[in-house]
Formats: structure tokens, C-alpha cells, sequence
């Protein structure tokens, strides 16, 4: 089994595909929703119905493999229409694993900002954090004072990719939603958290700031990063306090 799973709260669940990615369940009184669905190289399906009984709506945070890969065991998943080209397009790259399992990819439903899914005492509001991806959404939990973030808002953040937007994008997003949420949540789960468990809301100011230092220039520190293939004009910019995980990975063509 790749999948390790650690009960965070009576009704919250953190399942981590191997330390390749991170989704979460939410249970309600009524519903589940689960957060991304991880790299689809097992049932997933049957690993949330072994903790809940609920009816489970999945959410995913935007289109990369590593987050809607599990949606062929789903009847439908929810994205925000800007991402679902992306999606599209890393399924298909995905088509002979999915071949093991006899499957294909679910039918979205597409997501708007400020949508709210009721799982009866405890609300999800999709909120936008585009910038690793042009769809990338968060979920706010205001009961829970808690904010999914998938990769729309990450220590250790990819802007480097053709699908990314420019710094300023995500610079903005950010200010938006400090401004507009930032009294509502205190503490953060990613697309990639493991073993930290819940990061404090503070990282949404690092990250800022991080932004701030590269569309200023302040890039003299700046070190090349090799991701998969090594492409070109990829660098790093160490931020924030803990300079071993804090990083914008950002594509200097971008700035």
C-alpha cells in the first residue's frame, strides 16, 4: 500500500501517496469532501470508504498528475475551468496506467470563487490562489480556522512550469487573500505536507514578501534548479527564515 494515512482530527484525515503528494479528508455531518486525489496508482476510493461512510465529493485544487490521478475511481470531481485543459492533458500521458485499473478519468464539474460546499457544521469556500496553475483554488474551513492550499500556496513553491503565471500573479493573489480572509484562518495544509502536519498561516506573509524580493530584483543570491529534465532559466530564491525549505522556483523569462 503506498498510501499512509494519519488522522489529524476526529474529522480530518491526511493521506500521503508515498511523499509524492498529499490529499486530505473532511468529514461532516453529512458529507465527506476529499482534497485532490493523489497519483492514482491505487484504489483510493476504497481507502476513503475504510473511513468514512459518507458520501465524498472530491475537489481538485488544480490539474497537475500528481493531485487528479485518483479521479478514476470517482464518478465526478470538481476543478476550476481554468485548469481543466491541463488536466486533460496530463491524463493523457497517464492513460496506460490507468489501463490497470480498467478505468478512465471521472467528468468534471467545474468550481467558482466564492462557492460554498456544506458537509453539514463544518463549510469549504473555494477561494482563488492562481499562479502555480491558472485554476489553482484554496478551501477555506472557517469553523476549522484552516485553509487548503494544494500548491497555490506552498513553502517550497513551482512558477518555473510553461502553466505557471508571473510572480506578480501570485504576489497578488496573495494580497487578496490576506486581505480578504486572512482574520479567518490560522493555520495552512498543502498539496505536500507530510510529518509537519499544520503550517502556520504566517507562510502566506513569507511567501509575499519572497514575491516582493524577486519583482524588486533582489535576485543576486539566486541559484540554478534542476527539476525532472533539468530545463533552462530555472532558478531558486531562498525566503522567509528556514532558507533549507522556503523556495520560489520561478523561470527567469517570468519576472
Amino acid at each position: 500500500m503506498r498510501a499512509e494515512i494519519r488522522k489529524l482530527e476526529e474529522n480530518l484525515y491526511l493521506i500521503d501517496d508515498a511523499g509524492e503528494s498529499t490529499a486530505y479528508l473532511l468529514c461532516g455531518e453529512r458529507k465527506a469532501v476529499l482534497i485532490d486525489s493523489l497519483n492514482g496508482l491505487e484504489d483510493l476510493k476504497e481507502i476513503v470508504q475504510g473511513l468514512t461512510e459518507l458520501p465524498v465529493t472530491v475537489i481538485n485544487t488544480h490539474g497537475h498528475c500528481d493531485h487528479i490521478g485518483g479521479n478514476i475511481f470517482f464518478d465526478e470531481a470538481w476543478i476550476h475551468p481554468a485548469d481543466e485543459a491541463l488536466a486533460l492533458s496530463h491524463f493523457a500521458f497517464m492513460e496506460e496506467g490507468f489501463k490497470a485499473f480498467g478505468k478512465k478519468p471521472c467528468p468534471f464539474r467545474f468550481l467558482e470563487i466564492g462557492q460554498v460546499f456544506d458537509l453539514g457544521g463544518i463549510t469549504l469556500e473555494v477561494i482563488s490562489l492562481k499562479g502555480h496553475t491558472a485554476g489553482c483554488v484554496g478551501l477555506l474551513c472557517r469553523e476549522k480556522r484552516l485553509l487548503f492550499t494544494g500548491d497555490g500556496l506552498n513553502p517550497h513553491i513551482w512558477m518555473q512550469l510553461e502553466e505557471s503565471l508571473k510572480i506578480e500573479v501570485l504576489h497578488g493573489e496573495l494580497v487578496q487573500v490576506k486581505e480578504k480572509y486572512g482574520h479567518l484562518f490560522d493555520r495552512i495544509l498543502y498539496g505536500h505536507g507530510r510529518g509537519e502536519g499544520y503550517l502556520p498561516s504566517t507562510l502566506l506573509d513569507r511567501l509575499k514578501a519572497g514575491c516582493e524580493e524577486l519583482m524588486q530584483g533582489q535576485t543576486e543570491k539566486d541559484q540554478p534548479y534542476t527539476y525532472f529534465d533539468g530545463t533552462a532559466h530555472c532558478m531558486q530564491h531562498f525566503y522567509g527564515e528556514d532558507h533549507g525549505k522556503d523556495v520560489i522556483v520561478y523561470d527567469v523569462n517570468k519576472l
